[in-house]
């Protein structure tokens, strides 16, 4: 039989209660062990990697240059073994779980708000919310489905259209003004917050406008719509953001439009799955509400 080198969870629990107290006597009380315990687990886990760990300086141990190493990455498994756990926990007493990747803003702006209506009707599942800007490739991530722009399907996915995008131009009322009449040469002298991920938009604007775009690009950049909108709320310039992104912003009066004309954004929000979700009851269940919602949002839905 090979031998194994895998230290043991025991192991590494015990290695990093000696790094972070210097001292087996506090490392055994931390850990509710006697301090031969953890003299022997130490032992055992230098004897498995063949190396020194600890150095005794004046009746202390100070991790060694092997040690120092080691620890960075025996604290990235037990976190993630933390993490497994706490997700597991977290389906408490549910058998069924939806892990979703959505777009951040699109998630936090009209997704979850929204979910706690699937909740009373399928309160037996549990959703996972994940984010990501690029896409889902679910033979490698560990994901259900996506709801993203239709554009960013991968291969061998199915998609369902759920709502056109429709962008529109809005600034803080200070930026703007109360009336939100601005022509295309006022905004051109407004600083132009950008979407790091999508940095064509504010050209297709400014193209459909027939004006110069390359004179007129500037302004700080943001990783996505939930950033953009935070530094259009700040009074840092205009942003070119999904309408459906914005409704509370434009109803509280925190954002105005700036301008009347819209920029169709060219591909839909869609629920996106690996086509081994359809014999899926609880997927299932969660695509035909979420077509449900949509269509009141006033979106369509395509296959």
């Amino acid at each position: 039989m090979r031998r194994s080198y895998t230290p043991t969870i025991g192991e590494l629990e015990t290695f990093r209660a000696l790094a972070e107290s210097g001292s087996a006597t506090r490392a055994a009380q931390t850990l509710g062990l006697t301090q031969s315990a953890v003299s022997r687990s130490l032992q055992s886990l230098e004897e498995r990697l063949g190396v020194r760990l600890f150095h005794r300086v004046r009746q202390r141990l100070i991790l060694s240059d092997a040690g120092r190493s080691f620890l960075r990455d025996a604290e990235k498994i037990l976190a993630a073994i933390d993490g497994a756990v706490l997700t597991v926990m977290s389906f408490g007493g549910r058998e069924k779980l939806l892990r979703l990747v959505a777009l951040p803003t699109f998630a936090s702006a009209w997704l979850i708000p929204r979910l706690p209506r699937f909740a009373e009707i399928a309160p037996e599942i549990t959703i996972d919310v994940t984010s990501a800007l690029g896409p889902v490739d679910f033979s490698r991530d560990p994901a259900d489905a996506a709801i993203q722009r239709l554009e960013l399907r991968s291969r061998g996915a199915e998609a369902n259209a759920l709502l056109g995008e429709t962008l529109i131009v809005v600034a803080s009322p200070e930026v703007a003004g109360r009336s939100g009449e601005l022509d295309d040469s006022q905004l051109a002298g407004l600083p132009l917050l950008q979407q790091a991920t999508r940095p064509d938009l504010w050209l297709r604007w400014f193209q459909e406008a027939r004006m110069d775009a390359v004179s007129i690009l500037r302004g700080p950049r943001f990783e996505h719509f939930g950033m953009v909108l935070t530094a259009a709320r700040a009074g840092l310039g205009a942003a070119l953001v999904p309408e459906i992104l914005v409704e509370e912003d434009l109803a509280s009066g925190r954002l105005v439009r700036a301008s009347p004309r819209r920029l169709d954004g060219g591909s839909p929000y869609a629920l996106i799955f690996p086509p081994q979700q359809a014999d899926n009851p609880a997927f299932c269940l969660f695509r035909d509400w979420l077509i449900e919602e949509a269509a009141r949002s006033g979106g369509g839905t395509a296959g």
